[in-house]
């Protein structure tokens, strides 16, 4: 019948996007580590996000320059979505030189493409910005990155894992050699607490 038509017109394809997202949480980082605390790509995308978002707003509001911390935040999300799709390469490979860095660049933006694919067309569109950074958004997604990565480290450190210590100290350097201001900022105000238990950080 004409209405049954129109209803097939209307209808969207099913989309695997979502739930391959959800199993972010299923691939862990530090392959090549011993982790005392253990850390998927999922948890890493949302500290990456909310560090993101907090430099684009000390960007803004502490160095009066404008920047949309929400983009930020959004980009950080699905930085690594990629990982979906090619697993978590360790850095110490992925970085090892500019051939395998370009080679490997390569295969994230296939994986991103995708993952985009996958999307109805209605929302396609609506997405592709979130999986497109510009340069210097991209410097600050980075940065955020290493926050988080930073964060690990510490964490372990503290856990008496001193499996983490070089990876600390080379993750500080490669955070101070971005020259950010946004970032040494944080690293002088907010990295400081990370070395606090729950008392000294202060509870209700």
């Amino acid at each position: 019948s004409r209405l049954c038509g129109e209803g097939e017109k209307q209808m969207v394809k099913e989309t695997g996007f979502y739930a391959l997202l959800s199993r972010m949480r299923y691939i862990s980082r530090w392959g090549l580590m011993r982790s005392s605390i253990p850390e998927n790509v999922q948890e890493h995308s949302h500290e990456t996000a909310v560090y993101a978002h907090a430099l684009g707003i000390i960007r803004r509001e502490i160095f009066g320059q404008e920047c949309d911390a929400e983009r930020l935040a959004v980009l950080a999300v699905y930085h690594d979505a990629s990982e979906i799709l090619t697993g978590d390469l360790p850095t110490p490979i992925k970085y090892h030189d500019r051939t395998l860095r370009d080679a490997y660049k390569k295969v994230e933006h296939a994986a991103d493409e995708r993952l985009l694919a996958m999307l109805p067309e209605e929302l396609r569109g609506a997405y592709e910005s979130a999986f497109t950074a510009s340069e210097d958004e991209e410097k600050l997604v980075k940065a955020a990155d290493k926050l988080s990565a930073l964060r690990q480290c510490i964490e372990e450190r503290k856990a008496g894992n001193r499996e983490f210590l070089s990876a600390e100290e080379q993750t500080r350097r490669a955070i101070e050699k971005m020259h950010l201001p946004e970032a040494d900022w944080f690293m002088e105000h907010c990295l400081g607490a990370f070395e606090k238990n729950l008392d000294e950080l202060g509870t209700m």
